[in-house]
């Protein structure tokens, strides 16, 4: 076997329950619905609960913005997402499923799929994207006094306005007994709840004074089809509230409003406009209510779990055990594991959070991850791009050819350049570019927690090739993730084995083996496709008492089909490498180390930043 191809074995795991055809005295099978909203699209799968098969599914893209993201040119930390399209998307997703699955029956021996056999619908949702609301739950941006106002929409996970925000409640949090970050790594992050929520009192007082709650994307959801969405009613999710806002029942829940007011008085009664307690996600939300069930053309009152994000259900979605580090692999990459909760007894420092209940109730949720990832990859190969997009239809518009024929051209020309950089990326051999990057091109989420950092290539010459710099991109992704699993391994938590789930995973190859090569590990990849959305579909089918618990709903319905095993000998080039990695890494990232280098990323962002606002 060469060095360029991929190292895969069959998973010698047998799944309990196999899948197989359907008999007609089968009719009484049951279905969930898992519903994934990411961060370009919503998916609806309908799932099997014998087997975890998917019988229909649909994908409804968002209709606004660049493709479904609310930007300003003026701002690159910008992100925001129009609740109209979660609402439609809701709609059409479900409808169109359950529709597919319906064409989709007799081709595995049913005679018809019936829709009153699902019991439960699951949600998981991107975070932390708080949306302000009036007091009917309504998001502000679809009502006429703020129609349309980026500010009174979703504030989209990947949103870093709220920057200084985040550094204020960090510093705010250190100096206080007890440090409400000690458990969401010891940074609070741009990324989520409080900080967000203190930009918008500060940029856009309005909406902030007009909105009687701020409620995240994965909570409101389920209460839309529930048919409640009053603030008060909806049940907040442990997950987003104890990764995200500081939840934790030791002090009580949130924050104390006396802590918050104390970083800016803007706080003063930010607590009585949120939440005293949190559930998990096997308790359901509500059931679902007359208006929807219509809409949806489903059975009024089945279950409808309670909402969490993506990432965690999609670990619940892969078979997540103790031991078990999942890896959902997407625009960023989110990286989960739980553990007994007498095994975590120190706050891990730089992670996302470590939660009772967040991921499989009962056990403590650990979450890591890196800001991008399938994010740098686009973003190069659009580079790459670049003069198809501009270049080519100017030329040939001034040989008389309109410059629309080219438009459709330039979207192949995504898959078509992706896929040239990844053939001869594979040809290349560890170190032999003699390049080395730094993967923070959208900040770092764990361990450094700093949005302020940014990407860095060393080693380029006159020589460098783009399928270099390429392989070197995957590289720097897969080198940060070691870090996060070294830091991990730092308090004791052990990780027995590696499970990768989504796109990245599923459709290229040379990543997954890169990954395998740099951390010496075996990855195995998830049997299901789409494991958010099934993570959300057992959610569904637990909160409505189909299974005692998650851990059953798993052995029926998760498990892996393929793996991926190190080459030794690239993992030992890798082993060099990473020392270069790490030095970069802390001589870039760590604040006031002996290289000098700390501030320069962000002195240069400091300046552009003042260029923008001249």
């Amino acid at each position: 076997m060469t060095d360029s191809e991929a190292i895969r074995e069959d998973n010698k795991t047998i799944p309990k329950t196999q899948p197989r055809p359907l008999k007609k005295e089968l009719l009484e099978k049951k279905f969930a619905v898992g519903v994934d909203f990411g961060t370009n699209s919503v998916r609806a799968v309908i799932v099997d609960l014998e087997n975890g098969n998917e019988l229909g599914s649909n994908v409804f893209n968002y209709k606004s913005g660049r493709d479904g993201i609310i930007e300003d040119d003026s701002d690159p930390n910008l992100a925001r997402q129009n609740p109209v399209d979660y609402i439609e998307g809701l709609e059409s997703c479900i409808k169109n499923a359950a529709a597919a699955a319906k064409s989709n029956a007799s081709k595995i021996g049913l005679h018809e799929f019936d829709p009153s056999d699902i019991v439960g619908i699951g949600i998981d949702t991107t975070g932390s994207t708080p949306i302000p609301v009036d007091e009917h739950g309504t998001p502000l941006s679809m009502t006429r006094r703020f129609k349309d106002n980026p500010n009174a929409m979703a504030w989209l996970w990947k949103d870093h306005t709220a920057h200084a925000e985040a550094e204020q409640i960090t510093r705010a949090a250190h100096a206080h007994d007890p440090d409400y970050t000690i458990y969401c790594g010891g940074v609070y992050s741009s990324e989520w709840f409080f900080s967000k929520i203190l930009h918008l009192a500060r940029t856009d007082p309005e909406v902030y004074q007009a909105a009687a709650s701020f409620v995240e994307h994965c909570d409101l959801m389920p209460a839309v089809l529930v048919g409640d969405t009053r603030p008060q009613q909806i049940r907040r999710s442990r997950c987003s509230a104890g990764h995200k806002a500081m939840f934790r029942a030791q002090w009580g829940g949130l924050p104390s409003q006396e802590f918050l007011s104390g970083i800016d008085p803007l706080f003063d009664g930010i607590i009585d406009k949120l939440y005293t307690e949190t559930y998990t996600s096997d308790a359901p939300a509500g059931t679902l209510c007359e208006e929807w069930a219509t809409r949806l053309g489903l059975r009024e009152g089945i279950a409808v779990a309670v909402g969490a994000f993506d990432g965690h259900m999609g670990a619940v979605g892969t078979g997540i055990v103790p031991g078990t580090l999942v890896k959902i692999m997407g625009t960023s990459s989110c990286d989960m594991m739980i553990a007994p909760k007498d095994d975590v007894s120190d706050a891990i420092k730089g992670i996302c959070g470590q939660v009772d209940g967040s991921i499989t109730p009962g056990y403590i949720g650990l979450e890591a991850g890196q800001s991008a990832v399938g994010d740098i990859y686009a973003w190069f190969r659009d580079l790459m791009r670049w003069p198809i997009e501009n270049l080519v239809p100017k030329l040939e518009t001034a040989r008389g050819h309109s410059e629309s024929d080219f438009r459709a051209f330039s979207e192949e020309a995504k898959d078509i350049v992706y896929h040239v950089l990844t053939e001869k990326a594979l040809k290349l051999k560890p170190g032999q570019s003699g390049l080395m990057a730094l993967d923070w091109f959208n900040g770092n989420r764990t361990v450094l927690v700093d949005p302020n950092l940014t990407g860095l290539m060393v080693g380029m010459t006159l020589r460098t090739r783009p399928e270099e710099i390429f392989r070197a991109l995957i590289e720097a992704t897969a080198f940060g993730a070691r870090v996060i699993m070294d830091r991990v391994a730092e308090y004791g938590v052990d990780i027995d084995r590696i499970v990768a789930c989504g796109g990245l995973a599923e459709n290229n190859p040379l990543i997954v083996q890169i990954l395998a090569d740099i951390t010496g590990r075996k990855i195995e990849i998830s049997r299901s496709g789409q494991t958010c959305a099934l993570g959300a579909a057992i959610f569904g089918a637990t909160a409505a008492g189909h299974f005692a618990n998650v851990e059953e709903a798993q052995e029926k319905m998760s498990g892996t089909k393929h793996s991926y095993r190190p080459d030794w000998e690239n993992n030992q080039i890798y082993n060099q490498l990473f020392m270069i990695y790490k030095a970069l890494h802390d001589g870039f990232g760590v604040n006031g180390n002996s290289s000098g280098m700390s501030s320069i990323m962000k002195d240069l962002l400091e300046i552009k930043r003042s260029h923008r606002s001249d």
